[in-house]
């Protein structure tokens, strides 16, 4: 097992579903059971022993910088780097290249609600896994990463947090633009798995949630 130190979190979307709750902050700063979204992945990754924090900010970047800073308060160190351009999970993954230099990896997006037990499962990657996915039992697939045309559908979805090593940015130098001309990570993970790379997928366990519209906010507050 490599236990990796490292993290890189996307919270740089607006989130337009949120209506007027995402007027003046970013989707992962809105409050769920009473701290942003944000601080509870933060959080869940630091107490599983990630020490070094890149967070990707873009809309409303203020309000994460202004939180977190450089995280000494939360015992961690928190870096920045910007999305200018809103093209695709694959070419912002992108901006941690430096960060993470040689290390292996942890991605989360920045607006899922997990059990914080998943973290201590997802830093330690198999010595000869080159990618592990986290996948949920989709009781509803529209809810998740929707398979192109001609895919079979699956009753598992995409949970938004993976570990990956330094071989993924490879394959993300070799994105195309998608049908809806975005560049997408899990083209990447397709590719490396095609390319006789072992990636894992690990099912979640326990609480599972996408921060996405109103309905399910006020329905993980009322839990």
């Amino acid at each position: 097992m490599t236990k990796t130190d490292r993290a890189v979190v996307l919270a740089a979307g607006r989130g337009t579903r949120m209506r007027e709750l995402t007027n003046d902050v970013p989707k992962p700063m809105i409050e769920v059971r009473g701290k942003p979204v944000l601080q509870h992945i933060v959080q869940g990754l630091r107490d599983a022993g990630v020490r070094k924090f890149l967070i990707i900010v873009g809309y409303h970047a203020e309000a994460v910088r202004n939180f977190f800073e450089d995280g000494r308060r939360h015992n961690i160190a928190i870096e920045y780097a910007t999305q200018a351009v809103r093209d695709g999970t694959g070419r912002v993954v992108n901006l941690a290249r430096n960060f993470t230099g040689e290390s292996p990896f942890v991605l989360s997006y920045g607006d899922i609600l997990i059990s914080p037990v998943n973290y201590k499962r997802i830093v330690d990657l198999p010595d000869h896994m080159e990618a592990v996915i986290t996948v949920t039992r989709a009781e509803d697939v529209s809810k998740g990463e929707k398979p192109k045309p001609g895919e079979p559908t699956s009753p598992w979805y995409n949970a938004g947090l993976y570990a990956f090593r330094p071989s993924i940015f490879e394959f993300i130098a070799k994105l195309e633009p998608s049908p809806r001309g975005e560049y997408e990570l899990t083209d990447a993970i397709r590719a490396l798995a095609q390319s006789g790379k072992k990636v894992q997928a690990l099912e979640l366990t326990g609480e599972w949630a996408d921060v996405r519209d109103p309905e399910i906010l006020a329905k993980l507050n009322q839990l």
